[in-house]
């Protein structure tokens, strides 16, 4: 029986194991350079034991951030800090990707500065509001595309991937969940457009599969990681036919040969549409599962029964960065901080210590 302590092959890059560090934004990098931090290196070389760290969201482009301090990968000095990151990491024998995020509409003028404005598939704000460093804010109704320019986004993920791998990552992860600019296009609610980015299923996964195929084709698909969060209505989502666009997007990704698909289930109810993720897709299948509150020791199951080949922890791995040897031991466990990791209040990201 395969368990969550066993190595794994992730398209040529062995893993220690099948825990893997989710994606958590931290709001620690540098405000006028985007540009991680020392703190930023020691917090992810202390969890380098993971099998497989996913780090916060870096945006590809300027115009991609959505939340203040916020790292990115489209600057030399960029480049140069968070080789200081993946050093620390494969120094103590870790592997480490980087989620490429573009925030889209999720953003605001006061974050993004040098007079720019957030842009969408379609100018529709969404409900709700964000903080932007003095307060919280209404969200503005962002700036549509133009087809060129949509051509010209997915040239700055490709661009952000190359960057990546100068920087030491093992690979990239493209963010296509959370209401982010990629899970975006995919939904009806957010995507009103009649061109080709746009309608129906095929056109509205045409901007994720374009995004993948570029990455893909700039850093190798072994190199190539695609998150997606089915029925996640997260920054005001509205999906109308998640059961026919996750398994057509999934359908077009497979021939790419992309090292993961990352599925994260905002509620038990998606499992069925996980399985059937699962089987249609030829690559290693990370799993964020449903759970109340953080992810805990019990989803290892979920690697020993077949649903997924890595699983992804979140918050515990806040609280305790030497987590699988913790999972393996059957604990003690630190308790996070769960009123602040899950309150969407990025105020309290900064608070958490490096332990």
């Amino acid at each position: 029986m395969t368990t969550a302590f066993d190595p794994v092959d992730l398209a040529g890059t062995r893993l220690a194991n099948r825990i893997a560090m989710a994606p958590m934004t931290r709001s620690r990098a540098e405000a006028e350079s985007r540009t991680p931090t020392a703190l930023v290196a020691e917090y992810y070389a202390q969890r380098a034991s993971a099998g497989l760290i996913i780090t916060e969201g870096a945006q590809p482009t300027a115009i991609g951030q959505g939340y203040p301090n916020t790292p990115g990968l489209h600057s030399a000095e960029q480049i140069a800090a968070w080789r200081e990151v993946t050093d620390g990491v494969h120094e103590r024998g870790g592997r480490i990707f980087v989620q490429l995020m573009h925030a889209g509409r999720i953003s605001h003028p006061q974050v993004l500065g040098d007079g720019l404005h957030p842009v969408g598939p379609s100018p529709v704000a969404p409900a709700g509001q964000l903080f932007a460093g003095s307060g919280l804010i209404d969200f503005v109704a962002p700036r549509e595309l133009t087809a060129e320019e949509v051509w010209e986004t997915i040239a700055g993920f490709a661009t952000a991937a190359r960057n990546a791998v100068e920087a030491g990552f093992d690979g990239v992860e493209i963010h296509g969940a959370n209401g982010y600019l990629v899970q975006q296009f995919l939904a009806s609610g957010s995507n009103h457009r009649t061109d080709e980015w746009g309608g129906p299923v095929e056109n509205r996964i045409r901007f994720a599969v374009e995004v993948v195929k570029a990455v893909a084709a700039e850093i190798g698909p072994e190199r190539t990681g695609l998150r997606v969060s089915p029925a996640n209505t997260y920054n005001d989502i509205a999906e109308t036919d998640t059961a026919e666009i996750y398994p057509a997007l999934v359908e077009a990704i497979d021939p790419i040969g992309i090292a993961y698909l990352h599925v994260t289930e905002p509620a038990p109810e998606v499992r069925e549409l996980t399985l059937a993720l699962r089987k249609a897709f030829s690559g290693t299948l990370i799993l964020n599962p449903a759970t109340e509150g953080p992810t805990g020791p019990d989803a290892l199951a979920l690697i020993e029964d077949g649903t997924a080949d890595l699983v992804a922890y979140g918050a515990l791995f806040l609280a305790n960065p030497d987590l699988p040897a913790r999972l393996r031991a059957g604990g003690p466990y630190n308790t996070p901080d769960t009123a602040t990791y899950f309150g969407g209040d990025h105020r309290g990201y900064t608070d958490y210590p490096a332990l």
